[in-house]
């Protein structure tokens, strides 16, 4: 400590000094709870199949409350698995073709677990440079040598992989892209991993629910559902309009994540009315299965819009560029009624600041005419 300086002076002046830097960088960033009955058409949000307000979902969710009480009261390992759990861990290994299921309270939770558990100090890891947050942080922790594979470079991920001195690697990466929406080549990254005895996770927080046969993500897709060397990750606050995280792989996998991945084994699992609301939304998925096209359908609506390419995904971009620029933007859509996601560094690589659009299925035909009527006036306005 340096002599005559308190420690909370010294952390007040600090905490101020990065505020500063960051109000001047335009990365400042302000919570804003949403109210009751809000007006706004909300192109923000990750309720992809316009499921979170479906009355089945929330008779699902009331049952489970009902049955279990409000929370899960313990660790999964101690009293916090009830048959609910497994039965959403069944039925979800079944939906996307893999053999087992293992339910995390979130799918933060479930990346962190998985990778680390399938990692540790004498192995590999390549990531993608566009991979989550959660698969990033997943890398950090693991204690793997950690080599990050520029976007969707193949070449760089079969060097990593060919001339690496550790026996055992992971190939981690989205299936879906959260920030641009774009797809990774999953089949070839597959090719390559058996090619050098690799496994490979995938993260399908924004494929499953969207791309596939009824929404089974694009694992499904491309054909490697169930293959033994993928592991699948997912959310249930996106498609499946709750809360929590699940990982998807083979009984073994499965088995090995139980015995060690500290964020199943250390955390309180997941709360019961969560797993009741995934499994109905799920049910209705299963029953309505057009509501994958729907997203894909206004996701081109909302790139038509705007001046997009075609998507790929529930997820459109608009790069801006300049910080201020995306939020002076995302504001003033606001004001119009429209909510957009406003993505900025580190979000985001530097002189990328975008509007990030999500489709929603349900989006109706005054909707969309009220989005592309605002979307037309505060563009042109940004780009002027």
């Amino acid at each position: 400590m340096v002599p005559g300086v308190s420690i909370d002076r010294t952390f007040t002046t600090w905490l101020d000094d990065v505020e500063d830097r960051r109000r001047a960088a335009g990365l400042r960033r302000e919570l804003r709870p949403r109210t009751p009955g809000n007006a706004l058409i909300d192109l923000a949000s990750n309720d992809y199949l316009g499921l979170v307000r479906h009355p089945e979902v929330l008779h699902g969710a009331m049952t489970a409350l009902r049955r279990w009480g409000a929370g899960a009261t313990g660790s999964r390992l101690v009293t916090g698995s009830t048959t609910e759990h497994e039965l959403l861990e069944t039925e979800l290994a079944e939906f996307v073709g893999a053999e087992a299921g293992l339910v995390f309270s979130s799918g933060y939770t479930a990346n962190l677990g998985a990778v680390t558990a399938l990692s540790g100090a004498g192995s590999l890891i390549v990531s993608d440079a566009g991979s989550h947050a959660s698969l990033v942080d997943a890398c950090r922790l693991s204690r793997a040598r950690v080599a990050v594979a520029p976007h969707s470079d193949l070449d760089f991920v079969r060097s990593a992989l060919a001339t690496r001195p550790e026996e055992r690697a992971l190939v981690v990466t989205d299936s879906v892209f959260s920030a641009d929406g774009d797809l990774a080549p999953l089949v070839d990254l597959h090719r390559v991993c058996r090619d050098h005895g690799a496994f490979l996770v995938v993260d399908e927080a924004h494929g499953v629910g969207v791309r596939g046969a009824g929404g089974r993500g694009l694992v499904h897709e491309v054909g490697l559902a169930g293959e033994p060397d993928i592991v699948v990750t997912a959310t249930l606050s996106k498609s499946l309009a709750s809360q929590g995280g699940a990982v998807l792989a083979s009984e073994k996998v499965r088995a090995h994540l139980v015995d060690a991945a500290r964020t199943f084994i250390f955390d309180t699992g997941l709360a019961p009315a969560a797993v009741g609301a995934a499994r109905a939304a799920l049910a209705v998925l299963r029953r309505e299965p057009d509501r994958a096209e729907s997203v894909l359908d206004r996701a081109r609506d909302l790139a038509r819009f705007t001046g997009a390419g075609t998507p790929e995904s529930a997820v459109v971009s608009v790069i801006l560029g300049d910080p201020q620029r995306a939020v002076d933007a995302a504001a003033a859509c606001r004001e119009q009624g429209l909510h957009v996601g406003c993505f900025r560094p580190p979000s985001v690589p530097e002189g990328t600041s975008r509007l990030r659009l999500t489709a929603r299925a349900t989006l109706d035909a005054d909707e969309l005419a009220r989005i592309e009527t605002v979307l037309t006036d505060v563009l042109t306005g940004a780009s002027a």
